[in-house]
């Protein structure tokens, strides 16, 4: 085949190869077409019939797509995992700030408030539970739920 003809054959061919390659699932189609243009320009002398260059197009498009296909399956198979995301550190300063707030806060309420706050938020104990480890009804633990939960969150609006 001739520069003209191979001029001409590409030209005529390399957007409907490239498409032929998107159709086929190519995540670069004009690549692919691209290298299939390539492959038959260093064969061109060895085609026994010039009329089988589109053909030879095809099947080298076919080819390419379905042997990169298979490459990016196995990549993304062995390709190790992202690493975990991280907060930034301001976030961890916030964190570790607003933290402090609250243990701070804890301190400062009542021994039986923050008995009922921790075993009920910290150990997510039952009400019943609490109660006997607090030696008192469920009414109490109820009650010291709540008024620790309203002290607390006081104390907290004052940190603000």
């Amino acid at each position: 085949m001739d520069g003209d003809g191979y001029q001409e054959l590409f030209h005529g061919q390399f957007a409907a190869m490239t498409r032929l390659a998107a159709m086929l699932g190519a995540d670069d189609p004009e690549d692919v077409a691209q290298e299939a243009f390539v492959r038959l320009h260093r064969r061109s002398r060895t085609l026994r019939d010039p009329h089988a260059a589109v053909a030879y197009l095809r099947s080298t498009v076919v080819n390419l797509t379905r042997s990169r296909l298979r490459h990016l399956s196995v990549v993304r198979r062995l390709a190790p995992a992202p690493p975990p995301d991280v907060p930034s550190a301001e976030h961890d300063v916030v964190r570790r700030e607003s933290h402090r707030h609250l243990l701070d806060s804890l301190g400062q309420l009542s021994a039986r408030h923050r008995e009922a706050l921790v075993l009920r938020y910290w150990l997510d104990l039952s009400e019943a539970e609490m109660a006997e480890a607090m030696n008192v009804s469920k009414g109490t633990v109820k009650s010291h739920v709540s008024r620790g939960l309203d002290a607390l969150a006081a104390l907290m609006e004052g940190h603000r």
